[in-house]
């Protein structure tokens, strides 16, 4: 039987099932394919929080959604058009993001009567009419995947592990997935278990056969490649490019790297993918605590290293104090910061953008810092590099605000040349810089940065004090005197206040000029607003948007872009804390919209609100 191929300019799939049954993987794997193939992609993996809660409960749930198109794409979507469910719990926790008409392929082996009453379900709803809204798609996928693996030495229980291979290939063929990137990823992922390389491999070629010859699935479907510029890609995580843009600011800068970093979600993996990079001169120390890993951080700093240390929301109410010492040291120090829901532990796993004024004010005394932030996953590359151009160039620790959406999300990056990368070397204190030519003086500044001089420890005739209690101006002897004090505060607030002067000025996308609102945003928004915007143009709405990289200091233009517009709009994934800022420092009535669901926004809820906003003019 030719079975009909059906072309799609875009399609949004939600892998879930319980944590066990492998959906990051299933996920990760589908978007390599689609990567190699040639779409646009966004993706949004969504974990419990639970090291493993009881099989088959709502805890458990594990999912992972990705959305491909043949065009330009902002976001992950906000709604599957296919809902891939592996048991009854994964159906029940997604069921109510499906909008009517899409798909759903149900694993029917696991609509157990146990695993029915574990969520809840009085009856199958795979037997009865509560589904008939949607189109069901029943597929035995554990039975299925163990008599395809029989003729393999493998117990049921192994072999019903492969279940997640045999829907990835079921997948692969109904919208037209190169397989080979699959396999080629099987046989070196279990290179020292052929036996089991080749299992998985057959349980994913006998999904694709599934799909190919039964009649469950009358249609298949293709979506083209989108066009790109010319260059080279790769499929990249936040956490991926944050780590590899690190990597490049220290060949740019020529210091060595040295990451002081304690375990915590969602930031651990890029302690884990900087541990890979020895050959470029990476250290990564795994410290007791935060606080030692921010300390251990300064210290390299100190020693004439590019130090970081990186962490989510509660390491940096740790760190707090030694990052103000970096503050006063006048030291460069990357912190890094993947937001994510608190107050406290809060939801490890849930994305939210709360630690801006954090960020800005939590710390003891005057202490400014460089706040950064990256807008999607392949801006964090971007973003990494700016924090240590600044850090270097300042000698000061900047704050880099990433969160688990940029983190675990992924998207197509064009990778770039090293000659497209800023040149950011420094040169250390070599000789005394005294009037007498013989005196070091560890706090005269640079007329133009109001940046110190960096002194590496052990070089003759730089011997200098360091330390957390006030220093006086030039000599850096300890000092209780006021004048000096109010001085030093003074400068180091200038020192920050001056970077305005040396970072792009706010651009507003406003195509005709005509706009009479605003939208602003930062961080993580910039994809859920670009697309609401697109939605609002599309139907002829006029609208205006900027996005802002640079929270501290804000643009110098930042002012007059705010007051070119009747209305602003910003939407944050908290309770307005940028907005506070704004209207503090502008005195600009901010239209805040804000959620705290650890959820990123959808393009259709921002349009709606835009739209509210443009027709209340």
């Amino acid at each position: 039987m030719t079975k009909q191929v059906q072309q799609l300019d875009r399609v949004i799939i939600r892998f879930a099932g319980d944590s066990g049954d492998g959906m990051q993987l299933t996920g990760d794997r589908f978007t390599s394919g689609t990567a190699e193939f040639g779409n646009d992609l966004s993706t949004l993996p969504n974990f419990p929080a639970e090291i493993r809660a009881p099989a088959g409960t709502l805890p458990g749930v594990s999912s992972f959604q990705l959305h491909f198109a043949d065009h330009d794409i902002l976001t992950p979507g906000d709604a599957p058009n296919v809902l891939v469910v592996m048991n009854p719990a994964a159906l029940k926790a997604n069921i109510g993001d499906l909008p009517r008409g899409a798909d759903i392929i149900a694993n029917t082996d696991e609509f157990t009567k146990r695993n029915l009453q574990k969520v809840g379900y009085g009856a199958n709803p795979l037997e009865d009419d509560s589904l008939a809204e949607w189109r069901v798609h029943p597929v035995p996928l554990t039975s299925l995947t163990v008599r395809a693996l029989e003729g393999f030495d493998l117990s049921k229980k192994d072999a019903e592990r492969a279940k997640n291979m045999f829907a990835l290939g079921l997948l692969s063929w109904l919208y037209h997935r190169p397989t080979e990137t699959t396999i080629r990823f099987l046989e070196n992922k279990f290179a020292k278990r052929p036996d089991i390389a080749k299992a998985n491999i057959a349980a994913f070629q006998a999904g694709w056969n599934y799909g190919e010859t039964t009649e469950s699935f009358s249609v298949s479907y293709e979506v083209k490649p989108a066009p790109l510029a010319p260059g080279i890609y790769r499929n990249i995580s936040g956490n991926q490019a944050l780590a590899y843009g690190l990597v490049a600011a220290s060949v740019q800068s020529k210091l060595p790297l040295f990451l002081g970093s304690y375990p915590i979600t969602p930031a651990s993996d890029i302690l884990h993918e900087l541990s890979k990079h020895k050959r470029f001169g990476v250290r990564t120390f795994q410290a007791e605590d935060e606080i030692a890993g921010v300390g251990a951080a300064l210290g390299a700093a100190f020693g004439g290293a590019l130090g970081v240390t990186t962490t989510s929301g509660p390491g940096v109410a740790l760190k707090a104090e030694t990052v103000g010492l970096a503050v006063t040291t006048e030291l460069p120090l990357i912190v890094v910061d993947v937001q994510r829901a608190g107050p406290s532990t809060g939801m490890p796993t849930k994305t939210e953008q709360t630690d801006l004024l954090m960020a800005m004010f939590g710390r003891n005394g005057e202490s400014p810092l460089p706040i950064v932030a990256p807008s999607t996953p392949s801006d964090c590359f971007d973003a990494a590099v700016e924090a240590a151009r600044l850090a270097v160039k300042y000698r000061t620790p900047v704050m880099l605000l990433s969160d688990g959406y940029l983190a675990n999300g992924s998207e197509p990056w064009k990778v770039p040349s090293a000659a497209e990368l800023p040149d950011i070397s420094t040169e250390f204190a070599a000789a005394p810089n005294g009037e007498d030519g013989v005196t070091f003086l560890p706090f005269k500044r640079d007329a133009e940065t109001l940046a110190r001089p960096w002194a590496i420890p052990g070089t003759a005739g730089l011997e200098h004090r360091i330390g957390g209690i006030e220093k006086a101006d030039g000599t850096g002897n300890i000092s209780y005197d006021p004048a000096n004090h109010d001085k030093m505060v003074r400068l180091r607030q200038a020192k920050i206040d001056g970077i305005a002067q040396d970072i792009p000025p706010l651009e507003a996308d406003d195509p005709d000029g005509g706009a009479r609102v605003l939208v602003i945003g930062w961080g993580s928004t910039y994809g859920p607003i670009a697309a609401a915007v697109r939605r609002i143009r599309r139907s002829g709405g006029k609208v205006a948007q900027a996005h802002l990289r640079h929270l501290n200091p804000l643009p110098a233009n930042t002012g007059e872009v705010l007051r070119s517009y009747d209305k602003v709009l910003l939407p944050e994934i908290n309770l307005g804390q940028l907005a506070l800022l704004l209207r503090a420092r502008f005195l600009v009535d901010i239209i805040s919209y804000n959620r705290v669901r650890g959820l990123p926004f959808k393009a259709e809820e921002l349009a709606g609100v835009i739209q509210d906003v443009i027709d209340s003019e």
